[in-house]
Parts: C-alpha cells; structure tokens; sequence
C-alpha cells in the first residue's frame, strides 16, 4: 500500500489511497486537486523529498467543499462581577478523496 506525506493550510497529514480526509478550505471551484509529496513509502522503498519528492503527484477529488468543523466555544467569565460572555467559532473545511499516488 502506497502512503504519502502532503502539506496544505499549513499542516502536514499522512495519506493513502482511498483515504478521506477533512483539511482547510481550498479556494477553488475544481473538482479534482493535486498535492506535491513530501515523503513517499512504497512498500519497503522509502523516498524523501529535499523538500519536495520529484515527479510525484497525490491526485484526489473534492467530495465536499462547503463542510464546517466542530464548533470551538471562547469564554469570558469574571467571578462576582456578573460577566460572561460566549463566543463560537466554526472553521471552515474542504473533504478530498485521495485517488493516486503517481
């Protein structure tokens, strides 16, 4: 099983074919993106990119570009002082399929 280390919003995540996963939101209307790969492992064969590994794409499919993450609640609370205050925050997320590793 092919499995690869890509880079986007600032975060790395391991990957493999098949695999769904939540990450920060694209800015693009395509339905097909592509990450350059960092680290590939291939079986025994492990490849390390200084900084990236050439001629290797991770090709994947955008199964949902409008997704939000759990809500993230900040509180401002002073005792005996009768202040409170909530704050929410929900982040924004794109869902990609991983096609290839190529």
């Amino acid at each position: 099983m092919k499995k690869a280390v890509i880079a986007t919003g600032g975060k790395q995540y391991v990957v493999a074919e098949g695999q769904t996963l939540s990450i920060e939101r694209l800015k693009t209307d395509d339905t097909k993106v592509s990450f350059d790969a960092l680290l590939v492992v291939d079986g025994e064969k492990v490849t390390v990119g200084t900084p990236l590994v050439k001629g290797v794409a991770v090709k994947a499919s955008v199964v949902d570009s409008e997704a939000k993450a759990d809500k993230v609640v900040a509180i401002r609370y002073k005792a005996k002082k009768r202040v409170h205050k909530l704050h929410g925050h929900r982040q924004q997320q794109t869902v990609v399929k991983i096609d290839s590793i190529a």
